[in-house]
This record gives structure tokens, C-alpha cells and sequence, in this order.
């Protein structure tokens, strides 16, 4: 069940995700499983990982559907949610999605949030999991993260795992993987060149 609650609202149950005290404070019967949620989105793990780098609005749409299991009902509700992070924080975001009366209807203090598929109209499928349709880190984030070279954009992912071709060293303009083997070619190439110099002038003078 702790592991279920970790992979709920981390998408998985890793070790350095671990809250040892919660765990304890759980497994003793002393907190319940809402509270074992809440002890989760209140974390410094969660805070690090999902709302310093991101807007209210994508805070919103994450926790929402984590803990109630849906998606935001529409810009109205994402709104609202997102006036209560900037004026009272993000704990008390938390303790009124917990506290709400569509959290208690639906998963009681004892029972594990999970996603509730809504089947519409002309759809043969419920919702996609929310980890599919949001991913952990926001656009502007992502572009951070690779700007500042603690992420692999997806056009350098792809071309390191292109073969090396003539072509490649021809025609396109050299970065990444490509640019280190270009460097490597004109210091080995130059280095060649000064050793050539060096051994006509040897040759010349010797005669």
C-alpha cells in the first residue's frame, strides 16, 4: 500500500523518494492514508520535483490529478485553485483538495487516490493516465533544463544515435558529438602538420 501512495503521486516508489518517518508514523496506525498523501505533497521531494518548476496552473492540473484522479474541470476551476497557491500557499492548496467533499466521497481517509476514467460520449476510451498528458516539467522549464545542459533536447537525442557518416562530416554544421570529433580531427591534423614542419627543417639543416 506505501508503495502504491509513492507511485500515486511520484509515478514511482524509488528509494530516494523515501519518507522513512511517514512510513513509521503509517505503518504504526498513527496517521491514515489521506494523511500519508498529504505528509507526500508537503515533502521536500515533491516540492523540488514538481512545484519549483512549475506555474500554479500546471500545479494545479498535477495535484488535481494525482490526488482526485481527473483532469481540471475547465479554466474556471484551474483559475480559482491557482488564486488560492498565490495567496495562501501551497499547503493550504493541498489541505482543500484533501479536505474537499469530492476527495472524501470518493477515497474516504483510508483508501489510495487513483485516476477515475470518465467515459464521454462517442469515446470508446476512458482518460490517458495523467503522467501521459502531463509530463513532469513544463515547456519553459524543459527549455531551461537543456539551455542550461542539465537536459538532451529531443533533435540531439536523436542525432547521437545517428551512424557517422561522410556525408554528416560534410555537410552539416558540426555540434554536440560532432563538433568534439571535428575538434579532435584538426588537433590531430595540425599537430601532424607542425611534426611535418619540423622534420623538413631537420632534414634541410642536417645535410
Amino acid at each position: 500500500m506505501i508503495e502504491k501512495c509513492y507511485r500515486q503521486i511520484f509515478f514511482h516508489a524509488m528509494s530516494s523518494d523515501r519518507d522513512l518517518s511517514l512510513e513509521s508514523q503509517f505503518k504504526s496506525g498513527s496517521i491514515t492514508v489521506r494523511d500519508f498523501i498529504r505528509g507526500l505533497l508537503l515533502s521536500e521531494r515533491f516540492y523540488n520535483g514538481y512545484i519549483a518548476c512549475n506555474s500554479n496552473d500546471r500545479i494545479v492540473e498535477q495535484v488535481v490529478g494525482r490526488v482526485l484522479g481527473r483532469p481540471v474541470y475547465g479554466a474556471d476551476e484551474k483559475r480559482s485553485w491557482s488564486i488560492v497557491i498565490a495567496e495562501q500557499g501551497f499547503p493550504a492548496f493541498a489541505d482543500s483538495i484533501l479536505n474537499s467533499p469530492e476527495y472524501y466521497e470518493r477515497f474516504g481517509n483510508d483508501e489510495i487516490p487513483e485516476q477515475v476514467n470518465r467515459i464521454l460520449p462517442g469515446r470508446s476510451q476512458g482518460d490517458l493516465p495523467i503522467y501521459q498528458r502531463l509530463p513532469r516539467y513544463g515547456e519553459s522549464w524543459r527549455e531551461r533544463l537543456i539551455r542550461d545542459g542539465l537536459m538532451m533536447s529531443i533533435d540531439a537525442f536523436n542525432k547521437i544515435g545517428r551512424p557517422m557518416t561522410v556525408a554528416r562530416l560534410i555537410y552539416e554544421k558540426p555540434e554536440g558529438r560532432l563538433l568534439k570529433f571535428w575538434i579532435l580531427l584538426l588537433i590531430v591534423g595540425g599537430a601532424g602538420s607542425v611534426s611535418l614542419v619540423l622534420l623538413i627543417f631537420r632534414q634541410m639543416f642536417t645535410i
